[in-house]
């Protein structure tokens, strides 16, 4: 029996997964399928810019598609049975992670969405896209397929700080970010937003301030990531030229523990470190062993004695 004063769990987890959102939900093990629906972005076909994000990888943070330029049926497929060789009896949650993935016309995203909604296979749609490419005619219909089955949307901010994200080239504003997830509230569709701690010349009260405008705003979920410096990026040109630091595996424990100590304890921790591809990985290395810096997480938390929303203001 683990001695856990953390409410919204039931194992050693001291905040709120998205297995035990899953779990008490659904009774079953959900797994979700990443997809790479053949969609690009405002920020690299010349709309807003021509690179991307300068952390962004080739394939627009779908790295991990298994059959990537398949047709999505297989992708779907072939993701599911892969993670039933590691869960036999999960269901499957189909996960559109490359690029913008609304960045069409309304007619585009009906021929994609709609057969996953009338799918069996699918639990739900969760939908990783840019707060700019989401205008309240494409809002009105997630919100139509939402009262059918379960949809996610999920938003890239990074970080709250203008600066920072100018540097990083995302060619979009915070506040664009704070109104969507706004929109996102009056309807049966749920948020989830991207951070990402250790960007350049960010400082922990830096990556801590944003989380505490993701405790205000509040979003269904959010993802934490570490900065992963990868090859053919931009990023990566701007990480040899200027040598700027990262944070280390200690520094990147106490950092997260510390946001999640301000977050609301009721929002859903989806992840707490990225997936970098091995072989594409320049720094750090230590982000590729998951597993140990999740278990850091888990062990420090327990020798502070403290847990998600520990300081959680409203």
């Amino acid at each position: 029996m683990y001695n856990n004063p953390y409410p919204y769990s039931s194992d050693n987890k001291r905040y709120y997964t998205m297995n035990y959102y899953f779990q008490t939900k659904y009774h079953k093990k959900v797994a979700k399928v990443p997809l790479n629906a053949g969609f690009t972005c405002p920020n690299r076909d010349g709309t807003k810019g021509n690179h991307g994000c300068t952390f962004c990888s080739a394939k627009g943070s779908g790295d991990s598609i298994l059959a990537f330029f398949q047709d999505l049926n297989t992708q779907y497929q072939q993701g599911l049975t892969r993670m039933r060789s590691k869960w036999p009896d999960c269901l499957g949650f189909a996960y559109f992670q490359a690029y913008s993935n609304t960045y069409a016309d309304l007619d585009a995203l009906k021929e994609i969405y709609g057969p996953f909604i009338k799918d069996p296979t699918v639990t739900g749609i969760s939908i990783a896209t840019r707060a700019d490419c989401l205008d309240d005619e494409k809002l009105a219909y997630f919100d139509s397929l939402a009262k059918q089955k379960e949809v996610w949307i999920e938003l890239g901010l990074q970080s709250i700080h203008e600066k920072t994200m100018q540097m990083c080239n995302r060619q979009h504003s915070t506040q664009i970010v704070e109104d969507t997830v706004n929109k996102l509230k009056q309807t049966s569709i749920k948020s989830c937003v991207h951070i990402m701690n250790s960007l350049p010349y960010e400082t922990k009260e830096m990556m801590l301030e944003t989380a505490r405008w993701i405790a205000n705003c509040k979003p269904d979920a959010i993802k934490i990531h570490m900065l992963h410096i990868l090859q053919g990026t931009q990023m990566a040109l701007q990480f040899f030229n200027e040598k700027f630091s990262l944070l280390s595996i200690e520094d990147y424990v106490d950092i997260v523990i510390r946001q999640l100590e301000v977050l609301p304890p009721d929002l859903i921790i989806e992840r707490l470190t990225g997936d970098g591809m091995a072989n594409d990985l320049i720094e750090p290395q230590w982000t590729i062993k998951k597993t140990i810096v999740l278990n850091e997480i888990d062990k420090e938390m327990v020798r502070r004695n403290t847990w998600q929303g520990k300081y959680y203001k409203k």
